[in-house]
């Protein structure tokens, strides 16, 4: 009996975590024994949420999930901190052709830096393939926003963005 487990990592700056972002946790979670959501801090791109504020959305939208952690990293590859937590898969989505395109090129260099790790390319069902954090922020303000962006976040960050709107 192998009694390895099986860990993978799935990355993101998720600002804010989306219906998009936790299918992508939930179907990875299913074919891993553990999954290790990582929290990547871009010094280069403007967030809306602080760090703390998208750990504790993605922490409320898994809790259901046992097998999930969330880990922030920072300043480094991502291979270099899938090896650090012990993973032998990185997963990534793939939305459209220019996705593709960007993650096999990211395959390659990963495979270059980290030869023992192996990348898992999901497909999210087409319902969802479009949303993104930055879609969902630009649809905040207009009249009957609220309507609209509740069925591209989880029920968790849907509140958090309500709240910080009526503050």
């Amino acid at each position: 009996m192998n009694t390895t487990i099986r860990r993978a990592v799935y990355a993101g700056s998720f600002d804010p975590p989306t219906n998009g972002h936790l299918w992508m946790i939930r179907e990875a979670a299913a074919l891993f024994d553990e999954l290790v959501v990582a929290l990547g801090v871009n010094p280069e791109k403007r967030s809306t949420y602080t760090i703390e504020e998208r750990q504790e959305m993605l922490e409320a939208v898994t809790a259901d999930l046992p097998n999930v952690k969330i880990r922030v990293f920072e300043n480094r590859f991502l291979v270099h901190f899938a090896r650090e937590v012990g993973a032998r898969f990185v997963v990534r989505g793939i939305r459209s052709g220019s996705d593709y395109e960007y993650e096999r090129t990211m395959r390659y260099i990963n495979s270059d830096l980290a030869p023992e790790i192996t990348t898992v390319l999901l497909m999210p069902p087409r319902e969802i393939a479009e949303v993104s954090s930055t879609m969902v922020k630009g649809l905040v303000g207009p009249e009957g926003w609220r309507d609209t962006i509740g069925r591209y976040v989880p029920e968790a960050v849907y509140r958090k963005i309500l709240s910080d709107c009526e503050r």
